[in-house]
């Protein structure tokens, strides 16, 4: 079951960004930088719980989800 009041960004393999609601396929927004995405993100749902994947590598990855 997926939360309806929780929206993703994730980084493209292009670079640019895009605004996932949970379980989606396709993305509610896509936009060049992290920081429009947020922006684009609250606009589409206020009162959402925004989930940023972080790019930065940490070990042997990537850290995975970070607050704005």
């Amino acid at each position: 079951m997926s939360n309806d009041n929780e929206l993703f960004i994730e980084r493209r393999d292009d670079g640019k960004y895009k605004v996932l609601k949970p379980n989606a396929e396709r993305a509610s927004a896509v936009t060049d930088t992290q920081k429009e995405a947020i922006k684009r993100a609250r606009e589409l749902n206020p009162g959402a719980a925004i989930h940023v994947e972080r790019v930065r590598k940490v070990g042997p990855g990537p850290d995975k989800w970070r607050k704005p």
